[in-house]
């Protein structure tokens, strides 16, 4: 049985994640002090008691979320359960890059360095209210690429994540997306709400975002990954660090192909996806997408304990 590791992505973040965790797992623990002394800042501090308001500030949430997850796979390695026993790593968005943690292709603390660089950058390469993001059930890709081509008029709108086959969120200017909304109800959707996020991730408004990330990308030390990651913008396995630096630049922009990635590892042969970390959202668009899936979300002491049973 071949088996996935999976990271999720924003929206997943609660205070209190990983606490316990922490306290269970001293290579967990060593997690939260590494991300802490990489930040220069208590982060876990915030992460366990803090406000949860200020964590899902984008440059608090996606380190957060990938200590989190960090913490989760070394507990899981303490019990035995390593990437010696996986195919593939994938992440959703910021879940690439602890996917990319995970596999060794970068270190701990230039990941933490990293993603709080991404998540500021994200945040200021659109003003607050000019950007908005808006998710639409019960229509397929094609159908929301259709209905983003047709609200643009002139303006950004596009399809940012493909999440499952009636699940995809669509991002830009304010206006274009609120026009989205209306034509995706009057095409036959089921919902089609906006999304209380900061900024207009995953389209051609992150571009500034994506010129920072490239120069603070140069600087890091990416490693071939111990086992091939499968990225969202080519929704499939790639080992190469040169692509991996090029492909981490285009996801800024680029669309989130998580419903493609999955099927992508289904075909080579992946029965199981365990998600590592905060919540189960990718257990959900996981099971909407491969027929027979197996999901497993591994986030607590007791989930690991069961994992290991």
């Amino acid at each position: 049985m071949s088996r996935a590791f999976v990271f999720p992505g924003q929206g997943a973040q609660t205070i209190g994640m990983g606490r316990a965790l922490a306290e269970a797992y001293p290579a967990a623990k060593a997690v939260f002090d590494e991300v802490d002394a990489a930040l220069g800042e208590t982060l876990s501090r915030l992460i366990w008691e803090g406000d949860i308001a200020e964590l899902t500030l984008t440059k608090n949430a996606q380190p957060a979320l990938m200590a989190t997850s960090i913490a989760a796979l070394r507990a899981l390695e303490s019990e035995g359960i390593g990437l010696e026993h996986v195919a593939f790593v994938a992440g959703h968005s910021l879940g690439e890059y602890s996917a990319l943690c995970a596999a060794g292709s970068l270190s701990l603390s230039d990941t933490a360095r990293l993603l709080r660089i991404r998540g500021q950058a994200m945040q200021e390469a659109v003003p607050v209210g000019v950007g908005a993001m808006a998710v639409l059930l019960g229509l397929d890709f094609e159908a929301a690429v259709a209905v983003a081509a047709e609200a643009a008029q002139g303006e950004v709108c596009q399809a940012a994540n493909d999440n499952d086959p009636a699940q995809v969120v669509v991002s830009g200017h304010k206006a274009a997306v609120e026009r989205a909304l209306e034509i995706a109800k009057a095409k036959g959707a089921k919902r089609a709400m906006l999304l209380p996020v900061s900024a207009p991730f995953h389209c051609a408004l992150m571009q500034p975002a994506a010129h920072v990330m490239a120069e603070a990308l140069a600087a890091a030390v990416i490693n071939a990954p111990k086992v091939p990651i499968v990225v969202n913008v080519r929704a499939e396995a790639v080992t190469e660090p040169d692509r991996i630096h090029d492909l981490l630049i285009a996801q800024v922009t680029g669309s989130v192909r998580w419903r493609e990635s999955v099927l992508w590892m289904e075909r080579a042969g992946v029965t199981e996806f365990w998600e590592i970390g905060a919540g189960k959202a990718l257990s959900g668009m996981i099971k909407r997408t491969a027929d027979g899936a197996v999901t497993r979300a591994v986030g607590t002491p007791e989930d690991v304990i069961a994992a290991k049973g």
